[in-house]
């Protein structure tokens, strides 16, 4: 399932449920329908912003190559290169839509 968010500071953010439900969990907000107020947004940027520094720190392990290359063999070259779409690519949109929020003071809302 698809979550819009919206917000007259930015374009809409389509994000799938799942991927949104780790930002919007750490927000304390519900992933069916919530709103994050203008006066929210700076400390959602902020802890947003963290949440994306600290999953740089930690990307895809050797263990997922592993994986990978057991799942497709190490002499695979009928399919591309798997590249994995990480925490802060998923986010940044979403980051983006929350500091114009914040810079217009405007609410961030979904679900409505």
């Amino acid at each position: 399932m698809l979550i819009t968010f919206k917000s007259k500071a930015y374009p809409n953010v389509m994000m799938y449920q799942d991927h949104a439900r780790r930002i919007l969990d750490l927000l304390h907000k519900d992933s069916e329908r919530g709103v994050i107020t203008a006066e929210e947004a700076g400390k959602a940027v902020k802890l947003l912003e963290s949440e994306m520094e600290e999953s740089r720190k930690h990307q895809a392990s050797d263990e997922m190559e592993q994986d990978v290359k057991a799942h497709h063999g190490e002499a695979d070259t009928e399919h591309e290169t798997i590249e994995a779409v990480t925490f802060s690519t998923r986010a940044f949109p979403l980051l983006e839509m929350l500091r114009a929020a914040r810079d217009h003071q405007t609410d961030v809302l979904w679900g409505v």
